[in-house]
C-alpha cells in the first residue's frame, strides 16, 4: 500500500506509530537512514513501461547501499505478482559493483548465489544496463504482528546512472514537490486493526507512485 501524503500528516501519523511501533534498529539518531538504489533497465525500458502500464506481473533488479554501508552492498530482484511483492538479495562488494556500473556481468557466472545467475541473463540477452540512481530518507517503523513494516520516504532525488553509486554525495534532483513524500505500508500475514485505523483512507491512496518511474522521469526531463 503507498500513498502519496503532506510533511505535516507524516509528522502527525509518525508520532502516533511510535506509540505502538518500533523503530527499524538501523536508523540513525534522527530516527532514519539514507537509501540509494541503482536501477537497471533493458534497451526498451520495459520495467519503466510494465509499471506505468500497470503490468500486474513484473520484476526489476537493482543495486542498494545503506547509510552509504560500503561493506554492505545487495543486489536487488523486486517481483510484484498482483498485489503481492516480495524480494530476492544476494550480496556484492565494491569491484563488482563498479563491474556492473560499467555493464560487465562476467563475474556473475563464477557467483554461487542463484541470483547472480539470473541477472547475467538479463543483461546478456536483453542488454540489462544502469538507468538511474534513487536516494532518499526513509523513517521506518515495524510491527511484529503480521509482519508489518510502516515508511515514511522523504527527499526523492533522481541521479544519472552515470553518476558513481559508490560517490560519498551525488549531483541531484528531488522529484517531489515541496512538502510531499511517500508513505509505504508493507505486511506479510496481515495488518493489524489498530495500524490500519491510522493510516490514510482508500480515497488518498496513490497507487501508481514509483520512485523508479518518477526518477526516470525526471532524469530523461533534464537530459
Amino acid at each position: 500500500m503507498k500513498f502519496l501524503i503532506s510533511e505535516s500528516e507524516a509528522v502527525i501519523l509518525s508520532k502516533r506509530l511510535s506509540m505502538i511501533m518500533g523503530k527499524d534498529p538501523h536508523v540513525n539518531d534522527q530516527g532514519w537512514y539514507v537509501v540509494r538504489s541503482l536501477y537497471f533497465d533493458d534497451l526498451n525500458n520495459t520495467a519503466y513501461h510494465e509499471k506505468t502500464d500497470g503490468v500486474p506481473s513484473r520484476q526489476k533488479f537493482r543495486i542498494r547501499v545503506y547509510n552509504d554501508d560500503q561493506d554492505h552492498i545487495t543486489l536487488e530482484r523486486k517481483i510484484k505478482e498482483g498485489s503481492y511483492v516480495y524480494k530476492q538479495s544476494a550480496p556484492l562488494d565494491r569491484s563488482q559493483v563498479r563491474s556492473l556500473q560499467n555493464g560487465d556481468p562476467a563475474f556473475l557466472l563464477a557467483g554461487s548465489h542463484p541470483l547472480y545467475k539470473v541477472l547475467y541473463f538479463e543483461m546478456a540477452t536483453r542488454v540489462l544496463r544502469p538507468r538511474v540512481i534513487v536516494e532518499y530518507e526513509r523513517e521506518p517503523f515495524v510491527y511484529d504482528a503480521g509482519d508489518v513494516r510502516v515508511t515514511f520516504d522523504r527527499n526523492i532525488r533522481a541521479v544519472t546512472a552515470k553518476e558513481d553509486i559508490l560517490a560519498r554525495e551525488l549531483p541531484s534532483n528531488l522529484v517531489l514537490e515541496k512538502g510531499k513524500l511517500i508513505l509505504e505500508i508493507k505486511y506479510t500475514d496481515f495488518l493489524p486493526t489498530i495500524i490500519r485505523q491510522m493510516l490514510p483512507g482508500r480515497a488518498t491512496e496513490f497507487i501508481a507512485v514509483s520512485k523508479y518511474v518518477a526518477c526516470f522521469d525526471k532524469i530523461t526531463y533534464k537530459l
